[in-house]
């Protein structure tokens, strides 16, 4: 592929991945909540490797060829986003103290990592980003690459974009808020009321289409 085309791709990419989401939300809650945002953002990366693979394997396609299967994916990642806004909702995070984070258990990495995979992995935002996006980017004639590696290629960039964006965006806001503690629940319940909102409106937005 061309330095060319994989700027370009960047450039939109990034404007993408900055426009806040079910993702920065979960970011920010993850960052107020734990004592790393890193697990959290490589559960959120991870979700978008199965996309990379759907889309190379030509799955993905399949996908969006079948609106059933669409909208089963889109039901049940709104109603990940609903409960899991509902969650945050009710027990919004607090900045612990610095003795209290030093002894916090490890034991809910998995469970932070599963979730981060889920909310990515079953977003029908980033699905549509593989199969209206990224084949913009892809050159069928003349190129060295077959199709497939060049999805891998500019799905990795993806990924590489955004884990640089989540973990800025946790990490400053448990800086930032980290000795505002009515801040952080602020913030928090903002969060949870963004995936809360988010999937609420996939729901209705898929329901209005059968």
């Amino acid at each position: 592929m061309h330095a060319g085309t994989l700027l370009s791709f960047l450039a939109v990419d990034l404007l993408l991945v900055c426009v806040p989401g079910a993702d920065w939300a979960y970011a920010v809650a993850a960052g107020l909540r734990n004592r790393s945002v890193a697990v959290a953002v490589g559960g959120l990366v991870a979700g978008y490797a199965l996309h990379t693979l759907l889309a190379a394997a030509g799955l993905a396609v399949l996908v969006a060829g079948s609106p059933e299967l669409l909208t089963a994916l889109t039901a049940a990642g709104a109603g990940y986003l609903v409960w899991l806004g509902w969650s945050v909702l009710r027990r919004p995070a607090a900045v612990p103290a610095a003795e209290a984070d030093a002894e916090a258990p490890a034991a809910t990495a998995p469970r932070v990592f599963l979730r981060g995979a889920t909310i990515s992995g079953l977003n029908p935002k980033g699905l549509l980003l593989y199969l209206s996006v990224l084949p913009q980017f892809l050159t069928t004639r003349g190129a060295r690459l077959p199709v497939a590696a060049q999805t891998a290629a500019l799905g990795l960039l993806h990924m590489a974009c955004c884990a640089a964006v989540y973990l800025t965006v946790g990490t400053l806001a448990r800086a930032v808020l980290r000795a505002r503690p009515a801040a952080a629940r602020a913030v928090t319940r903002t969060s949870g009321a963004a995936m809360l909102g988010i999937g609420a409106l996939l729901l209705v937005e898929r329901l209005a289409t059968l």
